[in-house]
């Protein structure tokens, strides 16, 4: 079995090192992460300038690219000696939780394993500052291990940790993705030469986040699993768009 582990934080974070740790009695694992901090960063890209990768004592790979970068380069040629089983994204400092998968570049490194054919995970440690990885890496290889012995298809998931004692988690739920309201404002300021400057507002508060959502299952102390897909049609929308269009033909 062989690991590809991303995420968005950075190849020094402690998340990703907690991981690896975790899974290396499990198989071989190669991390391919971002050289800085990506939060944010989505789905996307980089086509304008070229990609350097370099690797540092632990063997660790990292890239001045995004996370989607990094596990593009390394299942399309950085490991075309052995392409990964898995991809792994994690763990973030931090949850992704409802809308948060739209922005959230640990997800968006899971969804490009799975886009390039692979089954993938990312993971999520929920809190205000996580700092104690010691429960997550557990959950974590708990999942890993599960996987591997009875394996699923097309497998894409979201799996939100919540921050605290491992004793104190009351157990997994499956959920779905909540909502929030709207962002808060944008934040206006000056630079120290007297420009007008902005910094993105934060989130917005919870709106869809009853039983059954990923929220609720974090609120109530549980590890929450989410199936996502990369397929983001409105497909119950397709037949009413169709009457709608006769009248621009």
């Amino acid at each position: 079995m062989h690991f590809l582990l991303s995420n968005d934080d950075g190849y020094q974070s402690p998340g990703i090192s907690a991981l690896a740790e975790a899974l290396d009695d499990l198989g071989r694992v190669t991390v391919v992460a971002p050289d800085r901090d990506c939060s944010g960063a989505s789905n996307s890209l980089t086509l304008d300038s070229p990609l350097y990768v370099k690797q540092d004592e632990r063997g660790f790979y990292y890239v001045n690219g995004t996370p989607s970068d990094c596990v593009h380069l390394a299942i399309t040629g950085l490991l075309s000696d052995e392409e990964p089983n898995m991809v792994i994204s994690g763990i973030n400092s931090g949850a992704n939780l409802g809308d948060d998968v739209l922005y959230s570049g640990t997800v968006a490194a899971a969804m490009e394993g799975r886009f390039l054919g692979c089954p993938a995970i990312a993971f999520s440690l929920a809190g205000d500052g996580p700092t104690d990885y010691s429960s997550s890496v557990l959950v974590a290889k708990k999942i890993v291990q599960s996987l591997i012995e009875k394996p699923l298809d097309d497998i894409l998931l979201n799996i939100n940790i919540p921050d605290i004692n491992h004793e104190q988690i009351q157990g997994f739920k499956i959920t779905r993705l909540g909502n929030r309201h709207k962002s808060e404002p944008a934040m206006e300021t000056f630079d120290p030469k007297g420009r007008k400057v902005y910094w993105v507002g934060p989130v917005g508060a919870e709106q869809d986040a009853g039983e059954g959502t990923d929220f609720h299952a974090i609120r109530t102390k549980h590890i929450s699993i989410t199936p996502i897909q990369i397929d983001l049609t409105r497909h119950q929308s397709l037949s009413t768009l169709s009457k709608w269009a006769e009248i621009l033909n």
